[in-house]
Formats: C-alpha cells, structure tokens, sequence
C-alpha cells in the first residue's frame, strides 16, 4: 500500500531514468525510491532528520542522499517532473510543488 506521500508505480516509472544508477564502488546504494519516499515524507511532516520512520532506511542514508541530489541538480529534475504532473491536473501533483517551493527551486 503506498502512502499518501510515497510515490506512486506511474510516477516511480518517471523519475527512476533520471537518477544516477544505483551502484557506486565498494557497495550498493539503499533503494533510491525508499530514500526519495523519506525525503518526500521529511517535507510533507517536517520531522527532523533524525526522526524519520525506519521504514525509510537509516535518516542519514536519506539525508546525504538529498544532500548530494540537491548538489548536483539531481533532485531539481526530479521536482520538476514531479510538477509536470501537477500541471497536467494530478491533484497530489500539488505536493510537489509546495517541495519545490520549500527547497527553493
């Protein structure tokens, strides 16, 4: 069951081409959805960092990640598909714009 703020299959489907691939050397990334679903829930709930469900993964993991997405303009296209949505009439479309907004974008 997805929770009203994870994402989707159909939405998942259009961002997972725009993310780096899931491997790096000495090891394997978490699960790039898992840790976009945490940031997602961070933005919608406000928690800090260190209070975010286990469900997402270590807060840390989802921390850096975000860091190192915000850095390098990963997590900008991934809002800005997301808004694609949004403008197209998906009504919970609107949540990534109120993401956007917070972070700046």
């Amino acid at each position: 069951m997805v929770r009203r703020h994870e994402l989707t299959d159909a939405r998942w489907r259009k961002i997972e081409p725009l993310l780096p691939c899931n491997g790096k050397p000495g090891g394997q990334w978490a699960d790039h959805r898992r840790v976009i679903n945490g940031v997602l829930f961070r933005a919608r709930t406000g928690v800090p960092w260190p209070d975010l469900p286990e469900r997402y993964g270590p807060w840390q993991t989802v921390y850096e990640r975000h860091r190192r997405w915000s850095a390098d303009g990963t997590w900008k296209a991934v809002l800005e598909e997301l808004q694609i949505e949004a403008d197209a009439g998906d009504p919970d479309g609107e949540f990534a714009r109120q993401v956007a907004r917070q972070e700046g974008l």
